[in-house]
C-alpha cells in the first residue's frame, strides 16, 4: 500500500472511504495528481516517484491552519 497526501482547499469535498480516480499531470521535470473531479492537488512527484494505480481510497482528512489535507491509500 501506499499513501499521498493531496491538498483540499474547501472541505467536505470528499468522506473517508470513498474510491477516487487521480488523473496525472506532467511538468517539465516532475508529475502531480488531481484527486477526483479537482476536489484536491498532490505536491510534486520526481518520474521515480510516479503513481501507477489510477484510483485510491481516501483514509483520513485533516483540517489544518493551512487548509485541509486528504490522505489516499492506493493498491501499490
Amino acid at each position: 500500500m501506499r499513501q499521498m497526501e493531496f491538498k483540499m482547499e474547501r472541505q467536505n469535498l470528499v468522506k473517508i472511504g470513498e474510491v477516487l480516480p487521480v488523473t496525472e499531470s506532467k511538468l517539465p521535470n516532475s508529475y502531480y495528481y488531481t484527486l477526483g473531479r479537482a476536489y484536491a492537488m498532490s505536491a510534486n512527484y520526481t518520474t521515480l516517484e510516479r503513481l501507477k494505480s489510477r484510483e485510491g481510497k481516501v483514509v483520513d482528512i485533516k483540517e489544518t491552519p493551512k487548509g485541509f489535507f486528504v490522505m489516499v491509500e492506493f493498491d501499490e
